[in-house]
């Protein structure tokens, strides 16, 4: 059980973390896609810029932010019942900041290719905004959906750095894959680090796949 302990824990933070990262995508892209006001480039540079920082910034900003000598972190410790950082919220938080990027830009360009006249036609129907986004961008922009869903997926369940920073590497805790790999490899354990190893890249193999199987149908 031991050493399906991360890999349960790492599945545990990337499905929360993808649901919350989904809904969040979902309604950056809806507001953003097809809108332009001043600030709309800062805005959605501002999105993407966990993409190019270093993992290591992300993580010792997210710790700035809401480790427990900040007011944040305090507020939501006492919410909580315990502090975000050493813990797998932390790694959730980290997941939902790194892979956002991702999914808000495979989800942008989607919505984008669905065709306005089809939406426009829903709105004289009486449809209302949320009507037109559930029943007709959705739907039509499904692929896209399950193709941000799968690079968000892979990219929480990656992360490495961020992670390590802002939820350490306390077992059954805040132990994740990737970081029971590095650990692993630098105690010498490389039979443990090829195991998980091997899992993690099953696993995303299975997901890519099955992404490509609905592209192409």
């Amino acid at each position: 059980m031991e050493f399906w302990n991360p890999v349960l824990l790492s599945l545990r933070i990337t499905l929360v973390a993808s649901f919350i990262v989904m809904l969040l995508g979902v309604v950056a892209a809806w507001r953003l896609s097809t809108r332009k006001f001043r600030g709309k480039t800062l805005l959605e540079t501002f999105f993407m810029l966990p993409l190019v920082l270093p993992p290591t910034v992300v993580g010792f900003i997210l710790l700035m932010l809401f480790g427990r000598t900040s007011s944040v972190g305090r507020f939501i410790e006492a919410v909580l019942g315990h502090p975000l950082v050493f813990h797998w919220t932390g790694a959730v938080l980290t997941a939902v900041i790194v892979s956002f990027p991702l999914v808000y830009q495979t989800l942008k360009s989607g919505f984008n290719d669905v065709d306005p006249l089809v939406e426009q036609a829903a709105r004289a129907e009486g449809a209302n905004e949320w009507q037109v986004l559930r029943c007709i961008t959705m739907p039509l922009a499904a692929r896209s959906m399950a193709t941000a869903y799968v690079l968000g997926f892979t990219r929480g369940i990656g992360e490495f750095g961020a992670t390590l920073m802002v939820a350490g590497n306390i077992p059954n805790v805040s132990q994740t894959v990737p970081t029971a790999i590095y650990f692993a490899v630098d105690a010498g354990h490389t039979g443990k680090a090829w195991a998980w190893s091997g899992c993690m890249i099953a696993f995303s193999f299975l997901l890519l796949f099955a992404a490509n199987r609905k592209s192409e149908r």
